[in-house]
């Protein structure tokens, strides 16, 4: 009937029209699964960590981060046993351990053993089951912790072993020794001056002359012992089986020569260094007594001159001891009032006029009582505490100077460390505007060796002080290097010539002569020219008859209180009472 035939073809549009929507669905959710591929995909490359995913121990894929670290492609990996980067016993591992992070090494395709971190987790991958493994690089982590182990036993900037490092090396070495009755050597180097090539050149330059240091301690010591930096500007080196002491100096003189020759073939701040040497077991039975008995001689090798070894004994140890407990006593000097200022006047020899006073630093000491300044004065440039005692002098200096009513000028010795310190120019300038003291009335007295040093600096610095007002005085005139060139270099306000060349001038005819010669060249400079330490009427008269313009010493006055010469200061009269009544009328006849 026609009915069936309507209804056959109805059923049959109705079957096309269902398959052509499966077929549709299917389309559809293959593009999504697609897309879905890809993302996920993209999320996978995206990731820092190697991701592949493994059927059984073959490889199926892998995300871009795994292909950097092995250095290979997608498809020069898939289908590879997992086996061949990370071993059969890694394979092991991983999946023995599974969900759980294991170390191992991955092998690259440069044969490179990376230290990786790996864990396994099974996933569903194309419906079936798969294992997907994480491998993070712990290089960077590794190199980390080397680093820090490094650290931990060495000096970052020099990369020799570090104080701590060096006393378990020390420990290892007394107890080696014991048992075979054997010697050993340690040398404490000390760095000469290098405080001032931090303040010259920059603490760049400093960290650059430690690192030459580190590296001339390795080359220099190299399979004899071990060399360690302590701190700062120390170092020491440990020499071992050591036969007698000349072993351990032959040594020392290596490494001085390979300063020197450092020196040689780099540009830079000079390479120089002390060295302090001890023995075990002869100079000492414990780690802490060779490092003490080595320092020790340290400190006399400065003491000697600086740029030298010294070999400990026995005596040396009171001698530092009392030295040290001296620097300790100066550093409270200033704090404790027992740095007074002493004022010797200075006179116009052809008037006998004074026309100021030198300031001398003097220190009363409440055990050892007066303590000169040649012995102290060492201690404080050595130390650094030059810098706060010679700015107290300084300040004490113009305060009581700006306090006189008589316009007199006031001297205030410089040392070659404050000439080269930072800010020193601002420094005066600062006393002078804090003391209200007129910068032509002040006068700072620096001796030849602050020019020999650095003398672009040390000029630099005094032309500062002089574009003040301040007057420069050259101190010591004759006694250091090249006398005349930095008479040249510098404009100097005044010569003051040595008391050396002063004693027995009246005498002594090479001395006349020189001294004939300073006051000439003064004379042509048109600079005046002070003679210092005047003991004797003959030598006055003789500086007299030479047109000398001015003089002191203890036969003018001796360095006292500033109390002493009120009269003076107060303007009620220009000459001292007793230079008035015995030597005046000399020098006036």
């Amino acid at each position: 009937p026609e009915w069936m035939s309507l209804v056959v073809a109805v059923v049959s549009i109705l079957i096309l029209f269902f398959a052509m929507g499966g077929l549709y669905l299917d389309m559809r959710e293959r593009a999504r699964s697609r897309r879905e591929t890809v993302r996920m995909r993209g999320l996978a490359d995206a990731a820092v960590e190697g991701l592949l995913v493994c059927d059984g121990d073959v490889i199926v894929t892998a995300n871009s981060s795994f292909l950097q670290m092995v250095g290979l492609s997608d498809a020069q990996v898939s289908g590879r046993k997992l086996a061949t980067f990370i071993g059969s016993a890694g394979v092991f591992d991983l999946f023995e351990r599974s969900n759980r992070a294991i170390e191992l090494e991955l092998t690259t395709s440069a044969r490179v053993r990376l230290p990786v971190e790996a864990i396994g987790r099974e996933v569903d991958f194309g419906g079936k089951p798969h294992v997907a493994i994480a491998i993070r690089d712990l290089s960077a982590r590794k190199s980390a912790e080397e680093h820090i182990r490094f650290l931990a036993h060495h000096d970052a900037l020099t990369g020799l072993a570090n104080r701590a490092s060096f006393g378990r090396t020390l420990e290892d070495e007394i107890a080696r020794s014991r048992r075979k009755q054997g010697s050993f050597a340690v040398l404490c180097l000390d760095l000469d001056r290098f405080k001032e090539v931090n303040d010259l050149f920059g603490h760049a330059a400093g960290d650059a002359l430690l690192q030459r240091v580190g590296s001339t301690l390795l080359t220099t010591v190299a399979e004899l012992g071990s060399a360690a930096r302590l701190g700062g500007d120390e170092f020491a080196v440990l020499l071992t089986d050591v036969a007698g002491p000349a072993e351990a100096g032959k040594l020392a003189e290596s490494i001085l020569d390979a300063f020197e020759k450092a020196n040689q073939q780099m540009a830079g701040p000079a390479l120089s260094a002390s060295i302090g040497i001890a023995l075990f077991p002869r100079d000492a039975d414990t780690a802490e007594e060779v490092m003490s008995h080595a320092d020790t001689a340290l400190y006399r090798a400065k003491q000697d001159g600086r740029g030298v070894y010294r070999f400990y004994q026995r005596e040396m140890g009171a001698a530092v001891r009392d030295r040290r407990m001296l620097e300790h006593d100066l550093r409270h000097a200033i704090s404790r009032n027992e740095l007074t200022l002493a004022y010797q006047p200075q006179v116009d020899i052809q008037s006998s006029d004074v026309t100021g006073f030198e300031a001398l630093i003097r220190w009363t000491h409440p055990g050892r009582g007066s303590i000169p300044p040649s012995v102290f004065i060492p201690v404080a440039e050595e130390s650094g505490l030059i810098l706060q005692i010679g700015e107290w002098v300084l300040r004490k200096a113009c305060t009581e100077a700006a306090s006189w009513t008589a316009p007199l000028s006031i001297a205030v010795n410089v040392s070659t460390v404050q000439i080269h310190a930072p800010g020193f120019a601002q420094l005066v300038h600062d006393v002078l505007v804090q003391t209200g003291l007129t910068p032509a009335r002040l006068e700072v007295e620096v001796t030849e060796t602050a020019l020999v040093k650095d003398m672009a600096r040390a000029v630099t610095t005094l032309r500062q002080i002089r574009a003040l007002g301040v007057r420069i005085a050259m101190d010591d005139f004759g006694t250091g290097y090249s006398s005349l060139a930095n008479l040249r270099a510098f404009p100097f306000s005044k010569i003051k010539v040595d008391q050396s060349f002063i004693k027995s001038v009246d005498s002594n005819e090479q001395s006349a002569t020189i001294v004939r010669a300073v006051l000439g060249l003064g004379n042509g400079l048109a600079v005046p020219v002070i003679a210092e330490g005047v003991e004797r009427p003959e030598e006055l008269e003789f500086l007299r008859n030479e047109i000398c313009q001015g003089a002191q010493g203890y036969l003018l006055s001796r360095p006292a209180d500033i109390s002493a010469f009120r009269d003076v200061t107060s303007g009620t009269r220009t000459t001292l009472p007793d230079l008035e009544e015995e030597i005046a009328p000399r020098l006036v006849g």
